[in-house]
C-alpha cells in the first residue's frame, strides 16, 4: 500500500521521514504541484537536510550513515530514500487534479494547511480537502484542525477529529473518510488534560485555561513586511526573528472535539510566538473545587501523572529541569510534563449567593458562602514538529490504512 502525501512544508516533508524510517508503508508518492530549484536534485538535498533536525541519514543512523537518497530519475520525478520508492508529482496543486489514482494512492495525508474545510464541495474551484476522494483516494488525513468556513453548517458525518492514545477509538473505518489529526497544541494539551478528567472528573473542574508559548511556524515572517489588504491582526506580518509575538489558537475549540466533556467547563486557550524554530510549551491553569480537609498538593497532581505515564507511552513525566531543545525529536511523546514545576494553593473562596442565582438561599441566612478552591498549575513540553506531533500523526496514519490493506 502506497501512502500519498500532499505538501512537503514542515510536516510534510518530516511525515516523509517518519514512514521512510517506519516502513509500513510499500512507496510514498508525495505532490507539491510544481518545480522545485533547478533539478530534482535540489528537491533531494532539501529532503535529507534540515535546520532543527539535521540530516535525515543521521536521524535514521546516527553519525555514520549511509548515502540513504539514492536513484534519482529526473523524468519520472522518482528517488529511492533508505530503500523506500518515493515519487514526487510536480503538476498539479487542486487536490481533485493530483494523479493519485494513477499512482495507486487510497491513502492521503495533506499537510499543506490550505484544504481545511471539510464542507467544500470537492470540485471547487481553488481547491477542497474532499478533491483527494475525487482524485482516487479512500481516506485522507489532514493534518490539522477542521475548519468550517460558512456558518450554519455542521460537521458532515464523514468526518472526525482524533488524536491516537485518547479517542481513536471513535474512529470508523466504514463511516469515516476524512480524518483530522487535530493540531500539535491540541495533542499535548490532549494528555494534559485526559489523567485529569480519569482521576478527578469534570465535575470537579470549575475552569481551566491555557497558555501555548510556542515555537515559529512557517506563517510567520521572518522580516517585518506590509501586511495585505484586510489583514486585522498587523503582528503576523512583524518578524519573528526578533520579537515574542501575541496570536491566537483554536486548542480549546478542537479540544472539545476529542474530549466532549470539556464542552461543560469554561475554557480559554491563548498563544504565545517566540523566536525558536520548534519545541513548545503549555502552562495549564486549573481551578479545581476541593476538599478543604485534603485539598489537592502538588504530589497529587504529579502522581496522577505518573501513574498516566506509566500506563501510556504517548505521555511522560519527568521531574528533570528542562529546557525547550531538549525536547526537540523525543519520540512519540504527546506531552512530557515538567513535574519540579507543578503547583498548587487551595483557598477558601467567598461566593456571595445574594448575588447569584440562588434557589436554595433561605431567607434570613447568611448569604456568603465558603467553597474550598485550589488552583493548580501544571507545565508540559511538546516538540510541535517531528518529536511530538508528527510521531503522532504516523502512528494514527497506520492506524487508519490497517482497515484497508
Amino acid at each position: 500500500m502506497k501512502l500519498g502525501i500532499n505538501g512537503l512544508g514542515r510536516i510534510g516533508k518530516l511525515s516523509l521521514w517518519h514512514h521512510v524510517s517506519r516502513k509500513h508503508f510499500s512507496g510514498i508518492v508525495a505532490n507539491i504541484g510544481r518545480d522545485v530549484g533547478s533539478s530534482l536534485e535540489d528537491l533531494a538535498a532539501m529532503l535529507e537536510r534540515d535546520s532543527s533536525y539535521g540530516r535525515l541519514g543521521t536521524y535514521l543512523y546516527g553519525h555514520s550513515c549511509p548515502q540513504v537518497i539514492e536513484e534519482l530519475n529526473e523524468e519520472k520525478g522518482t528517488m529511492v530514500v533508505d530503500g523506500v520508492p518515493v515519487k514526487i508529482l510536480r503538476t498539479s496543486r487542486n487536490p481533485c487534479d493530483i494523479a493519485w489514482q494513477e499512482n495507486e494512492v487510497k491513502m492521503v495525508v495533506d499537510t499543506t494547511g490550505v484544504f481545511t474545510d471539510p464542507t467544500t464541495d470537492p470540485d471547487a474551484p481553488k481547491g477542497a480537502l474532499r478533491g483527494h476522494m475525487q482524485a482516487g483516494a479512500e481516506k485522507v488525513i489532514l493534518s490539522a484542525p477542521f475548519k468550517i468556513k460558512s456558518k450554519g453548517l455542521e460537521m458532515p458525518e464523514d468526518a472526525i477529529t482524533t488524536v491516537m492514545g485518547i479517542n481513536e477509538e471513535r474512529y470508523d473505518a466504514g463511516q469515516h473518510s476524512l480524518i483530522s489529526a487535530a493540531s500539535c497544541t491540541t495533542t499535548c494539551l490532549s494528555y494534559m488534560i485526559k489523567p485529569l478528567m480519569e482521576k478527578v472528573g469534570a465535575d470537579k473542574i470549575l475552569s481551566a485555561s491555557m497558555v501555548t508559548v510556542h515555537a515559529a511556524t512557517g506563517s510567520q515572517q521572518v522580516l517585518d513586511r506590509l501586511p495585505n489588504a484586510g489583514a486585522i491582526d498587523l503582528r503576523k506580518n512583524r518578524s519573528i526573528l526578533n520579537n515574542i509575538i501575541l496570536t491566537t489558537t483554536g486548542a480549546a475549540k478542537a479540544l472539545s472535539l476529542v474530549i466532549p466533556e470539556m464542552a461543560s467547563i469554561g475554557f480559554m486557550a491563548e498563544s504565545v510566538r517566540i523566536p525558536t524554530s520548534t519545541g513548545s510549551l503549555i502552562i495549564l491553569v486549573l481551578n479545581l473545587q476541593d476538599d478543604i480537609d485534603s485539598p489537592m498538593k502538588r504530589s497529587d497532581l504529579n502522581r496522577i501523572y505518573k501513574e498516566y505515564a506509566d500506563n501510556n507511552s504517548y505521555l511522560l513525566f519527568t521531574e528533570k529541569q528542562n529546557v525547550s531543545s531538549d525536547i526537540v525529536g523525543m519520540p512519540a511523546a504527546a506531552a512530557v510534563i515538567e513535574g519540579s514545576e507543578t503547583h498548587t494553593r487551595t483557598a477558601n473562596i467567598q461566593v456571595d449567593l445574594a448575588k447569584a442565582k440562588a434557589d436554595c438561599l433561605v431567607a434570613g441566612a447568611d448569604p456568603i458562602l465558603n467553597v474550598p478552591v485550589t488552583q493548580g498549575v501544571v507545565y508540559g513540553w511538546y516538540d510541535n514538529e517531528l518529536g511530538s506531533y508528527t510521531n503522532m500523526l504516523g502512528d494514527l496514519t497506520v492506524h487508519v490504512s490497517e482497515d484497508m490493506f
